[in-house]
């Protein structure tokens, strides 16, 4: 196993955020979820990256699409084409391939703070998904001879079908996906799929990364979700760390999913999801708590 970090690598910057007008929060989430992580002491770096371009955006997505989105004449994931989504959308991906290529430099973990890409297909957006950043990446990667094999564990709470339906359109054999929300989980599947976990993970030995989608949706309290709770869903994002980096397995992860609000409307029921998986990433890759040391009660 490599050396531990002194903090986890955040690529954020606010170009990615915007108000999309939607009952999903995922446009708007990523500040407020770095502000948290900070809020919190969790030992995190922002870094700014750069966005990716349509002929990046294009290897995954047919091209007349991918201008049209940008452009504000086709329909984004959030059904409408306001100009202020259309911006994020360079920026979103990007910050997904820029923490991809951080976990493979540091060979250990980096995070992308963003949402809303397995249900994207080659030429349609659906589902909060305009473009799949998840594809985009892996492409990405695959073209410039920084990985021969890719594995995408989608732990969303939803069927990553347009993960899918990209692979079945460009035949990509060298990526490695899957997707719990194809066999609609329940409660009571939880503590047998997480038992099993460890060895899903392990089966991704063969691939030089790991994306991995930590979907808040997932929670039993979801109104879009449904079968994990606090506890399973924090020993989920452990298991999953700590067996990619006892593989030494690098893993760039993203949000993914999320909607649970408060009394108020506020997205702090999803917000604390999100913490305790940057908490479980800080525990397996720098080993510190927010308050102190492993173990430390503080």
């Amino acid at each position: 196993m490599t050396k531990p970090l002194s903090s986890i690598p955040v690529f954020f910057q606010p170009d990615m955020a915007a108000n999309a007008g939607s009952f999903s929060p995922s446009a708007g989430k990523p500040p407020f979820v770095v502000a948290d992580w900070r809020a919190h002491g969790l030992p995190i770096e922002v870094r700014r990256f750069d966005p990716v371009d349509e002929d990046t955006l294009a290897l995954a997505h047919d091209r007349d699409y991918v201008r049209g989105v940008l452009r504000g004449e086709i329909t984004n994931g959030f059904g409408n084409k306001r100009p202020s989504v259309a911006a994020t959308l360079r920026h979103t991906t990007g910050a997904m391939l820029a923490a991809a290529e951080a976990a493979l430099d540091n060979r250990r973990v980096a995070c992308a703070p963003v949402s809303g890409f397995h249900h994207a297909d080659h030429a349609e957006a659906a589902g909060f998904c305009t473009f799949n950043g998840l594809m985009v990446t892996a492409l990405a990667l695959k073209l410039d001879d920084k990985v021969s094999d890719v594995g995408i564990l989608d732990l969303d709470q939803h069927w990553g079908d347009g993960t899918d339906a990209i692979m079945r359109k460009l035949g990509t054999p060298w990526i490695q996906h899957h997707t719990a929300g194809r066999d609609h989980p329940g409660p009571e599947d939880a503590e047998d799929y997480l038992d099993k976990l460890p060895d899903l993970v392990r089966g991704f030995i063969d691939c030089g990364i790991l994306l991995y989608q930590a979907g808040a949706d997932a929670h039993v309290n979801d109104p879009l979700g449904g079968w994990m709770t606090d506890e399973q869903l924090a020993r989920r994002d452990r298991i999953v760390f700590e067996t990619a980096a006892e593989m030494g397995l690098p893993v760039a992860w993203n949000l993914a999913g999320g909607y649970l609000l408060d009394r108020d409307g506020g997205i702090g029921p999803v917000l604390a999801i999100h913490r305790r998986t940057m908490q479980a990433c800080a525990d397996v890759h720098v080993g510190v708590r927010a308050n102190g040391p492993v173990g430390s009660r503080a």
